[in-house]
Parts: structure tokens; C-alpha cells; sequence
């Protein structure tokens, strides 16, 4: 979820065939049943192939435990508030918190907004520009650009 900036019911949805390993992309469902493409990060397809031969399901990348359909969210939810606490996360996060993480680490690292908003699947862009509040790693590197901007007025 986090590798890609999925939401909980993209991740658990995840068929087989949406994985393009030449191209290293990930073809997402949305909401309103739009269709994206992800980054698919080459570690991550990895990890992907070793789960997938753990199980072997012929559709669903994360099959449930009869394997005739995918995981479900809550089993998503309730492992993702289990590593959480092994973690030692004291507040309560929910498996959003990936997508809001990914977001803002693009941001972080000069990805431009619209492509941001293109990876999400958001309409709108001022669904977006909701990650692009001041985190500490942002203040810092802000700090030394008025630095250097400033020097010698």
C-alpha cells in the first residue's frame, strides 16, 4: 500500500494480471472503478513474486485463506494495527495514514504536485495539495534556501 499509495480496497483487490513486470507497473481499480497506473518499485515486485509463492492463487495476489476471493480489508486493517503495535506506534493509525505517508514523501522529495495527483487517482487537485502541509524535513531545507537568499541584503 504504501509502496504504491494505495487505499485499503485497491490493495486488497490487487489481481495478478495488474502487475506489468517489463514496465515495472501496477494497473489500479480506483474509486468509481477509474483506472491508474502505478510505479511499481523493482524491490517491491520482488517481495510481490516471493508472497505470490507462498500461495500460488491464480488471480488474486492477496487471496483469502480459501483462496476464492481477495483478502478483506478488515484482515488488511487488523494486521496493519498488529505491526503498528509491534512498531511501538502508541497513536492510533489506520492503514490511510500509508497513502498520506507516500504523498508526502513524493512531495518531500520535489515530485511536482500533478503527478502526485496523478499517481493518487484524485479529481481534484485540492485533494492533493492536502499533503503539501510543512513537515519537518520540508522546514529544514526551507530553512537553508532563505539562507542563502538572504545572505548579503
Amino acid at each position: 500500500m504504501y509502496a504504491c499509495g494505495l487505499r485499503i480496497s485497491e490493495a486488497a483487490t490487487l489481481e495478478i494480471g495488474a502487475i506489468d513486470s517489463a514496465s515495472l507497473r501496477l494497473r489500479i481499480i480506483g474509486k468509481g472503478d477509474k483506472e491508474r497506473f502505478a510505479t511499481l518499485p523493482q524491490p517491491v515486485l520482488e517481495d510481490l513474486r516471493r508472497l505470490w509463492k507462498t500461495h500460488r492463487d491464480p488471480r488474486w495476489l492477496f487471496p483469502n485463506r480459501a483462496g476464492d476471493q481477495p483478502i478483506s480489508q478488515e484482515t488488511l486493517r487488523c494486521a496493519f494495527r498488529k505491526a503498528a503495535y509491534a512498531a511501538g506506534v502508541t497513536r492510533r493509525v489506520t492503514p490511510h495514514a500509508l497513502r498520506h505517508s507516500y504523498a508526502t514523501r513524493l512531495l518531500e522529495n520535489g515530485v511536482d504536485t500533478r503527478v502526485v495527483q496523478i499517481l493518487l487517482g484524485h479529481v481534484q487537485i485540492a485533494t492533493t495539495a492536502i499533503y503539501t502541509h510543512l513537515t519537518e524535513p520540508t522546514r529544514i531545507a526551507l530553512r537553508g534556501v532563505l539562507d542563502r537568499l538572504m545572505t548579503g541584503l
